[in-house]
């Protein structure tokens, strides 16, 4: 059948009548393939409420964003829907409990090749962005099987979603415990004070230079890598892989820019007003073996080569003083794309250097954790390609789930 025979769309609407005293916000951009980056919060009365906060939402309802499909800015509603609103840029998709299950509606449309007819109906849209309508999605013909049969099969693809999930979680604590440990150790202890002060000067070995090269063999340019880039920064320090694309260097460069086990690649251009430039990722042999060819940082990232033993020291200092909001200071140019002067964040930012003894305890900890995030993080891309092979042959009905038991 039709969608839109089992399932209605953008069903309740916020009025400021109900003059909610909390208003929780999900906007596109902060949800892609079914992960939530920030929910916004405002005061009705004392912050101004985005316009586009319009769209009530229940538990189960499938959020899908009619802006630019392929950007792949959808997901399923979870429990917790106190005063929580979501943009206008959402199609909000509930489902006729009667005739489908949420779930398997959910999968349904966030296969591929939906994603991609629908992005081709939004390229010919001749709104400002690509975009589609409601009426869009209502148009799509759903092959609908029985009820019990809709929940097996959204059963069977949850349970990988829910384990890549868990992992996620995984790896976002032990990533909070180290940061703690290294606040707990180099920070609030009270010996920090008896401790040598210096620079990250002393324990960094050198400072190299990225390089974005050809996007194809072109001249000399024949030394195959992967770049990595500051938008994969926030995959790789998950324990993701990233999708690092590939480029075509000299071979001299390779041999001077090659990245290794401990380096510390850096942003230093772009950030925002909010946001400062200085994102940092640590390599590491586990995220180094899950690549067929050596890796490099793009040229507007620096990789830093710390001296032995120092790597997870400098790199949780380097997030503990970003987070703290100390990069802004060491920033140059005022319009455009921000720069990050490290050469003299590096020679001039304070810092207190403990003992070799602890910063080496703390390396081996860290190193456990790392071995454990990107374990992690090599299931969780193992996983989500077994749920991308099973999807349309479950939908399709060529794989029978008759005989499964839930």
């Amino acid at each position: 059948m039709k969608l839109g025979d089992c399932c209605k769309i953008n069903v309740s609407s916020y009025s400021n009548k109900e003059n909610w005293p909390v208003i929780r916000y999900l906007d596109t951009g902060n949800l892609t393939e079914g992960r939530i980056d920030e929910i916004q919060t405002f005061i009705p009365g004392k912050d101004k409420i985005p316009s586009r906060a319009k769209r009530k939402v229940k538990t189960g309802d499938i959020l899908f964003s009619t802006v630019r499909p392929n950007q792949k800015h959808y997901g399923m509603v979870g429990t917790d829907t106190e005063n929580l609103l979501v943009s206008t840029g959402f199609a909000v998709v509930t489902a006729d409990s009667k005739l489908a299950d949420s779930r398997f509606i959910y999968y349904f449309l966030t296969q591929d090749h939906i994603v991609e007819s629908l992005h081709v109906i939004a390229e010919q849209s001749v709104s400002a962005y690509p975009s589609i309508k409601p009426s869009d999605i209502e148009g799509i013909d759903v092959p609908l099987p029985e009820l019990a049969e809709q929940r097996k099969i959204a059963a069977i693809l949850s349970a990988l979603d829910d384990k890549i999930e868990l992992n996620r979680r995984i790896n976002a604590n032990l990533e909070q415990q180290a940061a703690a440990i290294f606040k707990a150790w180099f920070i609030d202890a009270p010996e920090v004070r008896s401790w040598k002060k210096g620079t990250f000067a002393l324990l960094i070995e050198k400072i190299v230079s990225g390089d974005w090269g050809k996007d194809a063999p072109s001249g000399n340019n024949v030394e195959m890598v992967y770049c990595i880039r500051g938008t994969d920064i926030p995959e790789v320090r998950v324990g993701n892989k990233g999708k690092m694309p590939t480029r075509f260097i000299l071979p001299k460069n390779y041999a001077e820019k090659r990245l290794t086990d401990g380096d510390i690649v850096v942003e230093i251009s772009g950030g925002s007003p909010t946001q400062s430039t200085g994102r940092a990722a640590v390599i590491t042999s586990s995220l180094l073996n899950r690549y067929d060819k050596g890796m490099v940082c793009t040229n507007f990232c620096k990789a830093l080569k710390p001296l032995a033993g120092y790597s997870m020291f400098i790199y949780y200092y380097w997030q503990y003083l970003y987070e703290n909001n100390v990069f802004f200071a060491y920033e140059n140019g005022t319009t455009g794309i921000k720069n990050l002067d490290i050469s003299g964040f590096i020679e001039t930012e304070p810092i207190v250097v403990a003992p070799q003894e602890l910063i080496t305890c703390f390396e081996t900890l860290c190193r456990d954790y790392f071995a454990t995030i990107y374990a992690n993080g090599l299931e969780n891309e193992k996983l989500a390609a077994l749920r991308d092979a099973l999807l349309p042959r479950l939908m399709s009905g060529e794989i029978d789930v008759s005989d499964v038991s839930l």
